[in-house]
């Protein structure tokens, strides 16, 4: 009489974790689909590629967002005179990078592309940026590549108050644009959530991992 022999204990054992893992990690993906993490700032749905950002950066070198792949980086459009949105946008994100652990601080980067190339030169723009943070880029654009590369991030900007051709204001979307490692847009703040430095800093971390 054939008897068939036992099941190895180690062989038992090992189909036991492996039913357990596989159920616990659909236990997790639910979840997570069910219960993803509540980002303060406005989610891209679906996650796509940033569009190109070319210009000459704040050290007069050729700047391209390509070349900050791997880092996780807070786009924002702005300009040098601006009274109150610009500076206190690049204020906060010093200190979002800041309460970020020093691991994640040093692949986190502002960057400001101006929208007033009529004024802001790249002296002006490198000034400017590393006023508020050591680590900040600028990015000059000429016209009419500015007007091309602000209507492909949905950012719209028009001269007003104009008194003379130097002296004017600029009303621009003040929308923050956070792009993870990979160089796909994840998140927008508008520049009034970032004062809540908490809530940010978690979103990064997030987008981070």
């Amino acid at each position: 009489m054939n008897t068939v022999p036992p099941r190895p204990v180690w062989r038992s054992a090992l189909w036991a974790f492996l039913a357990v893992t596989l159920l616990l990690g659909g236990v997790w993906t639910y979840a997570r689909l069910k219960s993803p993490f509540p980002f303060y700032g406005t989610i891209y749905t679906p996650v796509t590629a940033a569009p190109a950002l070319v210009g000459t950066g704040e050290n007069g070198k050729a700047f391209s967002l390509s070349d900050l792949r791997g880092t996780t980086v807070a786009v924002f459009f702005g300009f040098l005179h601006c009274p109150n949105v610009c500076p206190t946008t690049l204020a906060f994100l010093e200190r979002v990078r800041l309460a970020l652990p020093p691991r994640d601080r040093e692949n986190f980067r502002s960057v400001l592309v101006t929208l007033d190339p009529a004024r802001d030169d790249v002296q002006k723009l490198r000034e400017y940026v590393t006023f508020f943070s050591p680590d900040a880029k600028g990015v000059f654009i000429p016209e009419p590549n500015l007007a091309d590369t602000a209507a492909a991030w949905g950012v719209g900007y028009q001269k007003a108050d104009v008194k003379s051709p130097t002296d004017y204001q600029v009303n621009h979307t003040t929308g923050v644009y956070l792009i993870d490692r990979e160089g796909r847009q994840r998140v927008v703040w508008d520049y009034t959530q970032l004062t809540n430095v908490n809530r940010v800093v978690a979103d990064v971390q997030e987008v981070m991992r």
